[in-house]
């Protein structure tokens, strides 16, 4: 991606080096595999496991990302570029967009949704409207998952504004209501939805970006290999030997990639309506 030289966000939180302390969630990318190996073991719904909820402890003003961290800047041009497209996005539709706060943490740092943590992967958590990312995490999508490269960073970070998005439009509340009064199959496969939804946002701000001249020649095949990587059948594969596909909470290897490659040919956010 072309990224040096443009204005990243101030909206960051630089919380590296802090203590963190409290209760458990999670929700974010790479802490499916985690879920996964807990839900195996106890028998419970991987998404019973990331509710408990918290308060928030360590916090400060959010800002920009430090001059001489390059990858805390990159980040911060992504987070930008995704404020600059969902901000035209809602001003075509509804009120102005309301823009995240992402936080970077190292190790653990409170939430209003709880305790994060390195092994949970990036997340996003309604109840403060903040992402969480620790940077740690692109080492491992690059050694583990297999998902080296910029863009599918920046997939990662836009899948989570994605959360915001459906938090900003109420998609969200409605879900978790829903999710409630359903039984562990039905509430898995509204999971698979919401997240698929995440997905095909991310490919929203991807489209946008590609027509401002943002990517190089191959980054849009690095989002597309990281959302193949962290398929629920692949990480289900990796972690327990068999694919329990009832099971599912973020969706398919191949229904990933197909959402994100939608969101990234139509630049629409009318192609994301996974619901139907």
């Amino acid at each position: 991606m072309k990224w040096r030289g443009r204005a990243g966000s101030q909206n960051i939180e630089d919380r590296r080096g802090m203590s963190g302390g409290g209760m458990a969630v999670g929700g974010g990318l790479g802490g499916l595999v985690l879920l996964l190996i807990i839900s195996a073991l106890t028998g419970q719904n991987p998404a019973d496991l990331v509710n408990t909820i918290g308060t928030s402890s360590d916090t400060v003003a959010p800002g920009a990302a430090p001059a001489d961290d390059p990858q805390a800047q990159f980040i911060s041009v992504v987070l930008a570029d995704t404020e600059k497209t969902w901000g035209r996005l809602f001003s075509e539709s509804r009120e102005g967009y309301e823009a995240p706060v992402l936080v970077l943490f190292s190790g653990s740092t409170q939430s209003a949704c709880g305790l994060g943590q390195s092994a949970m992967g990036p997340f996003y958590c309604p109840a403060d409207r903040k992402v969480y990312l620790d940077l740690s995490f692109f080492q491992e999508l690059d050694e583990r998952f297999g998902a080296p490269g910029d863009f599918a960073q920046a997939y990662v970070v836009a899948h989570e504004i994605g959360h915001h998005v459906q938090t900003l439009t109420g998609l969200s509340a409605r879900l978790q209501t829903a999710r409630q009064r359903a039984g562990e199959r039905e509430s898995n496969a509204l999971s698979v939805r919401q997240e698929l939804q995440a997905d095909c946002y991310a490919g929203v701000w991807g489209h946008y970006a590609a027509q401002e001249g943002l990517l190089e020649p191959g980054d849009a095949e690095e989002g597309l290999r990281a959302a193949a990587a962290i398929g629920d059948d692949r990480l289900q594969r990796q972690s327990q030997g068999t694919v329990v596909p009832e099971s599912f909470t973020h969706g398919s290897s191949e229904q990933r990639v197909e959402w994100l490659r939608r969101g990234l040919a139509s630049g629409s956010v009318d192609s994301c309506n996974t619901f139907q």
